[in-house]
C-alpha cells in the first residue's frame, strides 16, 4: 500500500497518524499549532475530519448525546467543524511543513470535497464500516482507504470488505474500540490477528481510543502495519476527544518506540555478533573440580562448569568430557582442553 510517496506494509516502518479531528474545536489557528507540533514530533501523517452537517445529518441528531458529550452530536460537530475553505488550507499548510494529509468523511459531499482537493487516502471511521452507500462511493474515487472496524464483528465486516476489494484500491483495516477513552478491559489487541486471518488481502493496523501509549505500542508487536491515536497540543483542552488524545511528548515517544519495535520484530531468534564479547564471559567452561593425576578417566564428579566461557570446552560439552582418559596432571579449576586427553 503507499499514500503520497510513503510506502506501508510489513517490511516497512509503521505508519503514525496523528488524529487532530476536532480537537482544533473549529479553530483554524489552533489547528494550524496542532499541525506544526505533529511535525516537529517526527510524525509523517496528520488525520482531520471532514463535516458537512447539513449532508451528514439530520434533525434528529439534535437530540442524540454522545456518551462523551453534554450537547448533541449535532451540536458538537457544528461548534467543533473547519469551514471548507479553511480546511483546505490547513491542508496546504500541513502539506508544506511536509505531513501527508488526509481526512474522514461523514458524507457525500464530504468525499466529494476532499476528492476536489485531492487527497491521497481517504480514512473510514469506525461508525461508518457498514454505511455501504458511502463506502462505495468512497472506493468510487480509486485511492487508497484506511478503515477502522470497531463496533463490527468479522461477520458484518465481510460486505465492507467486498465493496473495496470488488473496487480494486488498497485498503487497510484498523481494529480499533469506540470508547473515548476505551479501558483494556474492552481493547481487542487480538483482533488484529483476526482480522488479518479473515481479510489476507488487508493491511492491518490498530486505531487506538486508550489512555497512555502502551496498547498502541503492543499493536506494532503485533503486526500492525498503521497506529493511529487523537492528538491535541495540550490535555488542558475539552473536547469529547481529548482524554484519549496523545501530547506532543506522547507522540514523539510513539514515533521512536514504533521504530525500535518494528526493527525488532524482523530480528530471528541468533547469537549476534555484538552479543560474542559479552557470551565469553556470560557462558561457562568445563574445568577440573579437583587435581587429578595424568591418566585418571574422567567421572561427572571429576568435573564442573564455571565462568568465564574463555575455555575451550564450552559448558555444553560437559558430558562430552565424561569417559576421557588424562594425558597429564591438572589442577582443580584448569580450564580443561580437548588436548589434555587421549
Amino acid at each position: 500500500m503507499k499514500i503520497g510517496n510513503r510506502s506501508i506494509g510489513p517490511n516497512e516502518p509503521p505508519l503514525v497518524i496523528a488524529e487532530i479531528g476536532i480537537n482544533h474545536g473549529g479553530d483554524l489557528a489552533v489547528a494550524k499549532n496542532m499541525v506544526d507540533l505533529i511535525a516537529s514530533s517526527g510524525c509523517e501523517c496528520v488525520k482531520h475530519q471532514t463535516h458537512i452537517i447539513e449532508d451528514e445529518m439530520t434533525e434528529e441528531a439534535k437530540s442524540i448525546f454522545p456518551p462523551n458529550a453534554n450537547k448533541s452530536i449535532w451540536d458538537v460537530m457544528k461548534e467543533c467543524s473547519l469551514r471548507l475553505d479553511e480546511e483546505k488550507e490547513l491542508k496546504k499548510y500541513a502539506e508544506k511543513l511536509g505531513l501527508i494529509w488526509i481526512s474522514t468523511p461523514f458524507s457525500r459531499k464530504a468525499v466529494d470535497f476532499l476528492d476536489d482537493i485531492d487527497v491521497p487516502a481517504f480514512k473510514i471511521g469506525s461508525g461508518e464500516a457498514d454505511n455501504l452507500p458511502l463506502i462505495n462511493h468512497i472506493a468510487k474515487k480509486g485511492k487508497p482507504i484506511i478503515m477502522s472496524t470497531g463496533m463490527q464483528s468479522i461477520q458484518s465486516l465481510k460486505k465492507s470488505v467486498e465493496i473495496l476489494e470488488n473496487s480494486g484500491v488498497e485498503y487497510a483495516l484498523l481494529e480499533c474500540t469506540n470508547l473515548y477513552p476505551s479501558p483494556p478491559e474492552i481493547v481487542s489487541l487480538k483482533g488484529i490477528e483476526e482480522l488479518k486471518g479473515a481479510f489476507p488481502k488487508a493491511l492491518v493496523g490498530f486505531s487506538d481510543h486508550s489512555i497512555g501509549p502502551e496498547i498502541a505500542l503492543a499493536s506494532i508487536a503485533l503486526g500492525a502495519c498503521i497506529v493511529e491515536r487523537h492528538f491535541t497540543d495540550t490535555r488542558y483542552r475539552t473536547g469529547p476527544d481529548i482524554s484519549c488524545s496523545m501530547d506532543p511528548a506522547e507522540l514523539r515517544l510513539m514515533i521512536d518506540r514504533s521504530v525500535e519495535i518494528h526493527k525488532a520484530l524482523k530480528n530471528p531468534k541468533q547469537r549476534t555478533t555484538p552479543e560474542e564479547d559479552v557470551y565469553k564471559f556470560a557462558r561457562a567452561s568445563v574445568v577440573a573440580d579437583k587435581d587429578m593425576a595424568a591418566g585418571h578417566i574422567i567421572t561427572e564428579k571429576d568435573i564442573w562448569v564455571r565462568r568465564p566461557g574463555s575455555g575451550e570446552i564450552p559448558g555444553y560439552k560437559y558430558n562430552d568430557v565424561i569417559g576421557k582418559k588424562l594425558r597429564l596432571e591438572v589442577k582443580k579449576n584448569h580450564q580443561l582442553k580437548w588436548s589434555n586427553f587421549h
